[in-house]
């Protein structure tokens, strides 16, 4: 059985999600900047709120003078997802203390855990050192491409027409036809009611909320549903 228990093999592992995040960070960087966020600014929403949707929301919040009340609300709803995404993981790390826990979940991403659950559905073994050496590459790589993308914000104008936009599309079709190998045919029905579910769900929800929070609670609610379905 493989196993995942080292940081130079966390660091090795995130290496594919890194082209993601440099076409968002960069995307992000030009945003900030273009609303006039300084480039401490910039960094420190990276290294404190380490989010890209929360952060965009933050900047176009900020660009319209909405209340910091506001502002904080609406970003910890649209991270209250990691809460599930952390829990998914917890059993490979419940006998670890608290502090080593606290740093494993706090910048655990939507990427990282992508990348984490595929070990995690095989019953492969991981262990902090590697989810550390996974998490603190995507980390700092996110920040640098923000600050990059600010620096360079004056001559890329226009980051659609490299393909960046893309990016992050591209990395999590990529993540998930890596959960697909080697799936069960339980694991693969489960997988189709979850996708037909978010679907419907998302649909129904569109109907009388945004899209963005109704996207927010079809998925949680498709993870709900489904530690319910794999137990």
């Amino acid at each position: 059985m493989t196993s995942h228990v080292t940081f130079k093999q966390g660091v090795k592992e995130c290496i594919p999600t890194l082209l993601g995040y440099v076409g968002i960070g960069l995307s992000f960087g030009i945003v900030a900047a273009s609303q006039h966020f300084s480039i401490i600014e910039i960094l420190l929403l990276c290294l404190l709120v380490y989010a890209g949707a929360a952060q965009f929301i933050i900047c176009a919040l900020v660009a319209t003078g909405t209340p910091i009340s506001a502002i904080v609300l609406t970003t910890l709803i649209v991270n209250s997802r990691f809460f599930l995404l952390s829990m998914t993981l917890a059993p490979n790390y419940k006998d670890y203390g608290i502090w080593n826990r606290l740093g494993l979940s706090s910048i655990l991403t939507d990427e990282t855990f992508g990348v984490a659950i595929t070990p995690h559905l095989k019953g492969e073994k991981i262990n902090d050192r590697w989810l550390h050496g996974l998490n603190l590459t995507a980390y700092t790589f996110w920040a640098l491409a923000s600050i990059v993308g600010a620096l360079l914000g004056k001559y890329i104008s226009n980051p659609d027409m490299l393909g960046l936009d893309f990016a992050i599309t591209a990395m999590f079709i990529f993540l998930t036809m890596a959960q697909f190998e080697s799936i069960t045919s339980s694991k693969l029905r489960i997988y189709i009611v979850l996708i037909v579910f978010v679907i419907v769900m998302m649909l129904s929800l569109s109907w009388f909320m945004p899209s963005y929070v109704a996207i927010l609670i079809a998925s949680m609610l498709a993870a709900t549903l489904g530690v319910v379905m794999d137990k």
